[in-house]
């Protein structure tokens, strides 16, 4: 029986399904049998009145979207290899080397500056509405965690409020209230807020900006992400808007300012306008010449995140941070994606996450034994829980320090953000109410927060950001437990003897070894004294 990696036709994601749900077409995704009178469910029926629109995960705004193509290898073939022996970083003692005691701090950059309590970071959420309605919850929960909270492409250009003179941001409202909430709830220095940049980002300024203005250290160049290879879209609604970013430069579909369009979208013939960003056109010099610009600019840390394009496009990604002493390599594994990237293009483009990262591996061990710098690096791709983080760092263990999460965070902070409403409107569901009906009862680390906080500024904060602390706190002490059960107790002692191959095919992409040839040598010498 063949296999087949991918759904096609019909997905929760465009709001299509198949008539004759239990008869698929494997190669089409069509019914076995479609029938002339069908009203089109399917993704070619919708597509037939709603054309371009149906290339787009629906309903905009209120959704993160991630690929459902099944890849031949995930990070689920992969497992954690723990041991009885021993401890590392901590004394071997079964009094001392208890999962309490794993240390999961983490300092990285040129000078060793930037300092997380945990070895995950967000690394890059937009202008999209998911993001701008919950970013009180991300910001705040992300500050307090003393994690990393990345803003993306195009905030700065997609606010209505911007001050614009001569081409260059002068002033915002939206980029100055997403970077202020984390900045007025960041403890003693951990984490990290990071305004990253695209080629309409770059042209405005945005960067230069909120180094001088806003007070940011960390700034992001872009290259790309996970879940595309074009540059970000979002969906407009108001005309006004449509035109005043189309003045701005960006890429409006179809042309606002057009009569014929205005008339169209008066009568209702759509409702949405699409705004696209550009692709930029990666140049070493060009590279160089932006690094240098950042740096006299005043931008005390530079990361640089790219997507899931073709092997050569990563060997730059990596050589040109080696080279220009980039502090964070940031790589997105296929299949992401928290805003709304076309459907099809999240499912069949680019190379999926296992075989990137090991890529990415294997080209940092080429630089390291050649004697080059190697920046910090993460991982992104889909990861979610504790399992997955640890797997990952050390599927790129040394190099790899950091774990890139968007849309679980995301999720987290719009279920906090969710239960504070329910709260506040007697409405909570009944298998949140059985844990209580006040935030000190249902969400479990109120009380660590309100003791730390104090009872004043814990009230203030928004069950958005409880929920994502929350949610961190539980992925934290997951992690110690597997490390502990790896005798592993600080970051650096992980490597990527702690993970196994299940399959033949896992073990040949990442050079990591299949189960069953672990600990060959170490086995022979044991049953030979």
């Amino acid at each position: 029986m063949a296999i087949t990696f991918s759904r096609i036709n019909a997905s929760a994601a465009t709001l299509t399904k198949n008539r004759t749900e239990g008869s698929i077409t494997p190669n089409s995704g069509m019914c076995v049998t479609c029938v002339d009178g069908c009203i089109g469910m399917c993704e070619i029926g919708k597509s037939a009145y709603r054309g371009h629109e149906v290339i787009y995960p629906q309903p905009f705004g209120v959704i993160t979207t991630a690929a459902e193509k099944t890849y031949p290898v995930d990070y689920s073939h992969f497992n954690i290899m723990g041991t009885a022996v021993g401890a590392h970083g901590i004394e071997a003692d079964s009094d001392k080397a208890i999962f309490p005691a794993v240390n999961l701090e983490l300092h990285f950059g040129h000078d060793k500056g930037l300092k997380f309590r945990y070895p995950w970071i967000i690394p890059g959420i937009g202008s999209t509405d998911i993001a701008k309605n919950n970013w009180e919850g991300l910001a705040i929960g992300s500050a307090l965690a003393g994690t990393g909270l990345t803003i993306g492409e195009n905030v700065a250009g997609m606010d209505m409020e911007s001050v614009i003179e001569k081409g260059r941001v002068v002033d915002t409202v939206d980029l100055k209230r997403r970077i202020k909430l984390y900045q007025d709830h960041q403890r003693d220095g951990y984490g990290a807020i990071i305004v990253q940049a695209n080629v309409e980002d770059t042209r405005l300024g945005v960067q230069e900006y909120a180094i001088n203005k806003l007070g940011v250290k960390v700034v992001e160049l872009k290259w790309g992400q996970g879940a595309k290879n074009i540059g970000g879209e979002v969906k407009i609604r108001n005309l006004k808007k449509a035109q005043m970013l189309y003045e701005r430069g960006y890429v409006v579909l179809p042309n606002p300012t057009d009569p014929a369009v205005i008339k169209s979208f008066e009568r209702g013939a759509f409702k949405e306008f699409e705004r696209h960003s550009r692709v930029g056109m990666v140049a070493e010099e060009s590279f160089a010449a932006r690094v240098e610009e950042l740096r006299k600019a005043g931008a005390k840390y530079l990361f640089l995140k790219t997507g899931a394009y073709r092997p050569a496009d990563l060997a730059r990604a990596i050589k040109f941070s080696s080279k220009y002493k980039i502090d964070l390599l940031t790589v997105d594994g296929a299949g992401g994606g928290t805003g709304m990237s076309p459907w099809r293009m999240m499912n069949e483009w680019g190379m999926p996450p296992v075989e990137l990262h090991s890529l990415l591996y294997k080209y940092a061990k080429s630089l390291a034994d050649k004697g080059e710098h190697v920046p910090a690096l993460a991982l992104a791709g889909g990861f979610t829980f504790e399992d997955q983080i640890f797997k990952g760092l050390a599927l790129g263990a040394p190099f790899v320090k950091l774990i890139g999460m968007a849309r679980s965070p995301i999720a987290a902070a719009m279920v906090g953000k969710t239960i504070g409403r329910t709260i506040d409107e007697h409405q909570l569901p009944v298998y949140v109410e059985r844990f209580g009906n006040t935030k000190d009862e249902i969400f479990v680390t109120s009380g660590e927060l309100r003791k730390e906080l104090g009872d004043n500024e814990f009230e203030k904060l928004p069950t958005g950001a409880i929920g994502l602390y929350t949610y961190y706190e539980r992925l934290a002490q997951g992690l110690r437990q597997l490390m502990c059960g790896s005798r592993k107790f600080t970051l650096e002692h992980i490597t990527r003897d702690d993970i196994a191959s299940l399959t033949r095919e896992a073990a040949d992409i990442s050079g990591i070894p299949h189960v069953m040839d672990f600990d060959k040598q170490e086995v022979e010498e044991i049953l030979k004294n």
